[in-house]
Order: structure tokens, then C-alpha cells, then sequence
């Protein structure tokens, strides 16, 4: 049997590149183990796809944010397989109906001062009865507070943990918000 991981080779980004292109055409080449060069990312997926492979990942289970960071896939959960990424996108779906904007307020409206992610999701998962691992509450419940800020609910209290490129992309590990005083 043949191997099927697709290795994806940076080219050069020039620091003024805004981040549409770090996310869409941040690569040069992709080559597959079983000796396919593949000319985009489009024909690398489609491989991936057609070999049973993550098509986020490419079967390699980590995902690359930028040049010189990556993290575990969780797109597969870190499996590279196209099985578990599929699970996942069924359990991400099944998290928006699930969870909520309203489960999420209600959780976090008598908190006075500034919370975590982490917290709201345990909370959230409790109040909803959810099982631990079943579904990705943390996610569901990030977008929902990005959401929340975005309409200028919350704001955003933390600081980076790491800055990947400068400014312009930056990590959160456990963000923490509060609400916009009225």
C-alpha cells in the first residue's frame, strides 16, 4: 500500500501581505509520498480527498497556520484520516444546533467582570447537559463570543499569547471577555 501524505512547501511571503493571502495562497508546491506533485492547493485536497486523507491537514495531522508555526490538526482531531475529519464536521454542525446564542448569554449574563472561554464552555456544557468529548462546545461557544463582540456586546480583555506574524495574526489560547458597559 501506498503512502499518502501531502508535504506543502512555503514560498516566500512579503511582510506587507495582508492575511487573505497567508490563508489562500500562501504555497508554492505540494508533494504527495507516492511521488504526485500536485500544482495547487485545490488538486492537493482532491488527492487528499480520493486517498482517504484530512483534506485540512493533507494526511500529515498537523496544519500549518503560517510558516514556522503549526498545531495539531482539528480539523481530524490529529488523525490525518478523512473518516475523523468527516465525524468532526458532523459533531461541529450538530454543536451550532445544539448551542445556542441565547444558552450562551443566559451563561454569561450575571457574570460581572471578565471571563475566560474555557469557563463559559464548562459553564455552557453543564447548563445544556452536554457530555464531555462529544461535541466541540469550546469552539461553538468562541464563535458565539466572537460573535457577541463583533456586535459590540463584549469586548475582548486579553492579550495575545503569541504573535505569529507580527500583529496581523496573533494566538489566543483561552481568551477572556467582558461585558460593554451600558
Amino acid at each position: 500500500m501506498r503512502e499518502h501524505t501531502i508535504t506543502a512547501l512555503w514560498e516566500e511571503i512579503p511582510d506587507d501581505a495582508d492575511d487573505l493571502v497567508l490563508v489562500r495562497g500562501g504555497f508554492r508546491v505540494y508533494l504527495c509520498l507516492c511521488g504526485t506533485q500536485l500544482r495547487d492547493r485545490t488538486a492537493a485536497e482532491l488527492h487528499a480527498m480520493e486517498t482517504g486523507q484530512c483534506t485540512t491537514c493533507l494526511g500529515s495531522k498537523t496544519e500549518d497556520i503560517v510558516p514556522g508555526y503549526s498545531q495539531g490538526c482539528t480539523s481530524c482531531a490529529g488523525s490525518g484520516r478523512r473518516r475523523t475529519q468527516l465525524q468532526w464536521q458532523l459533531a461541529h454542525a450538530e454543536a451550532e444546533t445544539a448551542i445556542g446564542v441565547e444558552a450562551v448569554r443566559a451563561v454569561i449574563a450575571p457574570l460581572a467582570g471578565p471571563f475566560r472561554l474555557s469557563e463559559v464552555a464548562d459553564a455552557v456544557r453543564d447548563a445544556l447537559g452536554l457530555p464531555v468529548g462529544r461535541l466541540p462546545v469550546g469552539p461553538r461557544v468562541r464563535d458565539i463570543l466572537r460573535g457577541l463582540e463583533a456586535s459590540g456586546e463584549l469586548v475582548m480583555v486579553s492579550a495575545p499569547d503569541e504573535l505569529l506574524r507580527g500583529t496581523s495574526v496573533v494566538l489566543y489560547r483561552d481568551p477572556s471577555w467582558e461585558h460593554v458597559p451600558r
